[in-house]
């Protein structure tokens, strides 16, 4: 990746994150990405679903497990080349392939299953837009949380993992 792409720096209460974007790769969902950023969108939502081996997901949920209010979804580009390696960033959707909206997850593991395969939604991936380039460790702990269900959701860290703060800082 080029010195031209963004970096961000995601301020957790367990550290920081910081992430280099791949707008070549990503042109549509690092525009997305940078909106919710510079918005203050992320501010107080939590990391809402760990599940240690595999990734850590947030962006679009508060410390009581509600949804926020989110701008339209974009469209998918796990086409793009970018396999879901551990310490990438990449978004989540529903089944539907052109879903994304806010939330994020980071891989923790080599995650070749969540790659592009195909055109049917089953098999269309995950797409990739960046990588972490300093704080994994951060990464690792949020993994390592106790979780529990919460509002009928599965894999909810006990102790909320706050998202304070997303910047772009380069």
């Amino acid at each position: 990746m080029s010195h031209t792409n963004p970096v961000i720096r995601i301020e957790t209460s367990l550290g920081m994150i910081t992430v280099e974007l791949d707008i070549e790769k990503a042109p549509i969902t690092v525009a997305n990405f940078l909106e919710y950023v510079r918005s203050g969108f992320y501010e107080d939502t939590v990391f809402h679903r760990v599940i240690p081996g595999f990734m850590v997901q947030g962006g679009g949920m508060t410390a009581e497990m509600e949804s926020k209010a989110t701008r339209a979804p974009i469209r998918n580009e796990a086409e793009n080349g970018l396999p879901n390696k551990r310490g990438t960033i990449a978004m989540a959707r529903t089944q539907i392939v052109d879903s994304a909206t806010a939330q994020f997850f980071i891989n923790v593991a080599d995650n070749d299953f969540l790659n592009h395969q195909g055109p049917a939604p089953a098999t269309f991936g995950y797409a990739v837009f960046g990588r972490v380039i300093d704080g994994m460790e951060t990464v690792d702990a949020i993994a390592k949380v106790t979780t529990g269900n919460r509002n009928g959701h599965r894999d909810v860290p006990v102790e909320p993992v706050v998202i304070q703060r997303v910047a772009v800082i380069d």
